[in-house]
């Protein structure tokens, strides 16, 4: 029986981020404005198909079993292409995993992105991180329930939102929006609204890191494959150990500037690094050995951090390499006057020559390794095959199903038939005359049933299923034999275009 000890779940503690600015900031609200403004806006894009058809520019259309995605229309054979974009998502992920670390969690992963807008309602409502911890430990008051309801109410009607923008993608987003606004809904539409608000609202105000520690893979799958090559979010130790007060590295510093100010001239207002035997060295000068490092325990990255991990102590699972500690980082560094990046995107292969004052590798020479390159490789070939073959698939198709009961059937003449069931499928804008054919070596002729010619009309964006008969004179070889191979074709009597599919004609002699 486990104990408590030895619990592999640690209960939720509350976490309030301190608000930072810097440049990863600013690069997470730009990412977090494209991919709401993308998720909320484009189920409103028309685009116009012809007649009959849907005009939204993006739309799953359960019932016609249709994907559209702008002039590219996916139907249920083809979904090998909805298969080869989830193998590109999955090869670029791996791919952003083993170059920049995990960019997905830290920036676009919709955990992160609705969790950031809630963390920005949340520091609106009940002010920034120490507002808020006294706020969350101070008794039930009437203000105490004034700002939880509000910031509740607002955390509701995003999620209300974001359901709601969901079941657009699925049908015509006017209608529905009209439907619901006069609660004359589908109740599918209705559950599905309701169950995308509960999740978001529980995993975007309630459970955020549990859900990136807890529900969500990647985090394990991730760390398989990064390597010291990859370039991710990380303290460099060598520098900022031993951790030392605010006073005494200000002190230190002044001493190390004067130095370096006697050696040489400035460079663009700041004094150059000059290194010196057995001495790190910054844009400060160099720092005596026994001198505190650069940190200064001050836990700026700890407070700005949403999943409340300590950056300095390693690379750990929880981290999403938001880089936000970076910002936090940096504008201390800049408040004490020394350089930025004491904690950066860096590989931890190129430690050991930072430890000896020598420049790491290159951006480049971290990101084009042989493994990134097979990723790129792969990924590419894979999407220019999509391209390839979404250019050269036909507008018109065919599938042919023989009719096995009977097999075949001798008529009153000694004339063997086979029957066959033909699903043709006409990708144009308005209805297309088909007209049916069999190419074979063998005496064969093919009619249509119900049908005085062999012709056939389907309807625009649709398909039709029609029963041909094949017959063979009585005395061909075919009528006969055993099998003989044909191929039932078909042609668009507008365009000329023509596709075909084999089957097989079945004689006598498969008794």
């Amino acid at each position: 029986m486990a104990t408590n000890s030895d619990s592999l779940y640690a209960a939720r503690a509350p976490i309030f981020p301190k608000r930072v600015s810097g440049p990863f900031r600013r690069l997470k609200w730009q990412i977090m404005a494209v991919t709401l403004g993308i998720y909320y806006f484009v189920p409103w894009i028309r685009w116009d198909r012809g007649p009959d058809l849907p005009d939204q520019a993006v739309l799953v259309d359960m019932a016609g079993r249709r994907f559209y995605f702008f002039w590219i229309e996916i139907w249920p054979h083809e979904f090998y292409f909805v298969a080869g974009l989830l193998v590109m998502a999955g090869l670029g992920l791996f791919l952003f995993t083993a170059a920049l670390g995990r960019v997905w969690c830290g920036y676009t992963c919709p955990q992160t992105v609705w969790t950031d807008l809630f963390i920005l309602v949340e520091r609106w409502v009940e002010g920034d991180r120490n507002a808020r911890m006294r706020l969350d430990k101070a008794p039930w008051s009437a203000r105490k329930w004034r700002l939880r309801l509000t910031k509740w109410t607002i955390w509701l009607l995003i999620s209300v939102a974001t359901g709601g923008a969901w079941v657009f993608y699925f049908t015509d987003a006017p209608t529905l929006a009209r439907d619901l606004v006069t609660l004359n809904a589908h109740p599918a539409a209705w559950s599905a609204i309701a169950l995308l608000t509960a999740t978001t609202f529980t995993f975007g105000g309630f459970m955020r890191e549990q859900i990136c520690i807890y529900a969500c893979p990647w985090p394990r799958i991730q760390g398989a494959m990064m390597d010291e090559d990859t370039l991710t979010v990380a303290y460099r130790e060598w520098r900022g150990e031993p951790r030392g007060k605010g006073l005494r590295r200000r002190a230190v510093t002044e001493a190390a500037e004067t130095t370096t100010r006697a050696a040489g001239p400035q460079i663009g207002g700041r004094s150059p690094a000059i290194p010196m035997p057995g001495m790190p060295t910054g844009v400060g000068g160099p720092i005596p050995d026994n001198a505190p490092g650069d940190c200064i325990d001050c836990n700026a990255c700890v407070n700005v951090c949403p999943m409340g991990i300590d950056i300095r102590d390693g690379q750990q699972m929880a981290c999403i390499t938001c880089a936000l500690c970076i910002d936090a980082c940096d504008e201390v560094m800049g408040k004490i006057g020394r350089p930025r990046g004491l904690i950066d995107y860096i590989a931890l292969a190129d430690a050991p020559a930072e430890r000896e004052g020598r420049a790491p590798r290159s951006v480049w020479r971290h990101v084009l390794r042989p493994r990134n390159i097979v990723y790129f490789a792969l990924w590419g070939g894979i999407g220019l095959a999509l391209v390839f073959a979404l250019f050269i698939r036909p507008d018109i198709e065919l599938t042919v199903a023989p009719v096995r009961n009977p097999t075949f059937v001798t008529l009153s003449d000694g004339a063997v038939r086979n029957a066959y069931d033909v699903r043709l499928r006409n990708k144009h804008g308005e209805p297309r005359d088909f007209t049916l054919g069999v190419t074979t070596s063998s005496d064969l002729s093919l009619s249509v049933e119900g049908v005085a010619g062999t012709s056939v009309e389907v309807p625009a964006d649709a398909q039709a299923l029609t029963r041909v008969y094949v017959t063979a004179p009585a005395g061909a070889e075919a009528a006969g034999g055993d099998t003989t191979d044909l191929r039932i074709w078909i042609m668009d009597d507008i365009s000329g275009e023509r596709a075909s599919a084999p089957t097989t004609f079945n004689g006598r002699g498969t008794r």
